[in-house]
């Protein structure tokens, strides 16, 4: 959406002390924080981090485009405006929440804690069937990357899917006054990031969201974690709708979502309930929890009334994001790159919709990172949840091995644990628990990001493909 320097000087109310440069004929369409890139007619953002200060890469942002310069202090010899303003963040925030205010759009907004990008991603090709839609860029979902998106948009959208990610006690709030959305999703909750959130729960700080819906505005919300229920009617909220994938479970709840069975290579089949009609619809998930992406993105929509066919179209297209449970067929082994990130709930999940009856299960996960307190206990649960799934072989990378062992040796498995070491030692490791090119089965890489499991996923491939 194209602002002037003016607009923002006007909504920031900044004094004249503040401003440097010509601002009266300088427009802007996007805004940016890293200098390296700098689309067309952007606002550079100048962002004092934990590990980098923005404000020493200004004059690479104006060498490489920027249009003007928001930070909190001055830079000499720039050519180019610069706003001044105590926060940029918190500045860049309330920019974002004027474009809102502006935009015509239908608002969605998105949380939870395991598969909130894919369902993103996919309220997104669903709205597209409808509409011009704007949808957040890869993850960013945070106070800095939620403006990002906002900015980024062209003021002609008919609907906004924005996603909002949370670490800390303040960050829904933070994230909500911004987006004020239509519509507030929360898809699901469980153990995550509980290390930043404090005591409160992470269905607490998820249903902060509710309390920032625009005039007007509803919820959904998945009816099936008894929590969250409690949490989202505490919010007091008028317009609250649940979804479920357990009959029963949800209450009062017309939308609910059922697991078939697989489909064609890659897909699952779904019965979708609503209201007044049901349909099925085939979409690349796998297994029960599939069930639940599908219920909520049906919910949404057909509350914006988006007609029947171009929800299961938009559902049966879906390209899922990368390194989110991407899986392929190379030689004898079906591989799931799931390498983005990890949680309790969504490892649990992954790992139950991998496996399949009748042949070899090979996992390759890593440490579930920011669980606090909580780490060792959950990490312990893996391992008896890993014992009843039985795969042939576990390979770990990371800290709290021994938890994930401490919970095998408790339910009286005797899988073998191998500790990853360096993505070049991998191929040695798998030969060394039977595992080579002629080997078949599924193999599924999961972690936390920090454990860069993508690398051994590489690895894998290099051995499968040296047989030719």
């Amino acid at each position: 959406m194209r602002l002037s320097l003016g607009e923002i000087v006007q909504y920031l109310a900044l004094e004249p002390e503040a401003l440097f440069g010509e601002i009266s004929d300088v427009t802007i369409t996007q805004a940016a924080y890293d200098s390296r890139e700098i689309p067309e007619d952007a606002l550079f953002v100048a962002i004092k981090g934990d590990r980098t200060d923005g404000h020493n890469f200004v004059q690479a942002a104006v060498k490489n485009g920027a249009k003007a310069i928001l930070a909190e202090r001055y830079t000499e010899n720039i050519a180019i405006p610069q706003l001044i303003v105590q926060d940029s963040v918190k500045a860049l925030g309330q920019i974002a929440h004027y474009v809102r205010k502006k935009t015509k759009a239908t608002v969605i907004g998105v949380t939870g804690t395991s598969g909130k990008t894919t369902v993103k991603e996919a309220l997104a090709n669903v709205f597209r069937q409808a509409g011009k839609t704007l949808v957040t860029p890869r993850n960013l979902n945070t106070q800095i990357g939620l403006p990002i998106s906002i900015l980024g948009s062209s003021g002609d959208e008919k609907y906004w899917v924005l996603e909002c990610g949370i670490s800390h006690p303040k960050d829904m709030d933070e994230l909500g006054a911004i987006l004020e959305p239509d519509i507030a999703l929360i898809l699901n909750v469980g153990p995550g990031h509980t290390q930043g959130l404090g005591d409160l729960g992470v269905a607490w700080h998820k249903t902060r969201l509710l309390t920032h819906l625009a005039e007007g505005g509803q919820a959904v919300v998945s009816g099936d974690y008894p929590e969250l229920v409690w949490k989202a009617i505490g919010t007091h909220i008028e317009r609250l709708n649940f979804f479920s994938i357990k009959p029963g479970v949800a209450g009062t709840s017309s939308y609910l979502g059922e697991y078939l069975g697989e489909g064609s290579e890659g897909y699952s089949r779904y019965k979708i309930s609503l209201p007044k009609s049901q349909f099925e619809v085939e979409a690349p998930f796998r297994g029960i929890y599939g069930a639940e992406n599908c219920i909520a993105v049906a919910a949404v929509a057909s509350l914006l009334n988006i007609p029947n066919d171009l929800i299961i179209q938009g559902l049966h297209t879906l390209k899922l994001p990368a390194q989110r449970f991407n899986q392929y067929q190379l030689k004898n082994w079906r591989i799931i790159d799931d390498t983005y990130n990890a949680n309790p709930l969504s490892m649990e999940r992954m790992l139950q919709a991998s496996k399949r009856e009748g042949e070899d299960f090979v996992v390759v996960l890593g440490e579930m990172r920011e669980l606090g307190s909580q780490a060792e206990s959950l990490h312990k649960e893996l391992g008896q949840l890993l014992a009843q799934i039985k795969p042939k072989a576990i390979f770990w990378k990371g800290g709290l091995g021994e938890s994930v062992q401490k919970g095998l040796s408790q339910e009286g498995a005797t899988i073998p644990l191998i500790f990853l070491t360096e993505p070049q030692d991998f191929r040695q490791q798998l030969q060394e628990a039977n595992i080579s090119q002629d080997s078949s089965g599924t193999i599924i890489f999961k972690g936390s990001r920090a454990n860069a499991l993508e690398r051994y996923v590489d690895e894998f491939k290099q051995m499968l493909a040296a047989k030719d």
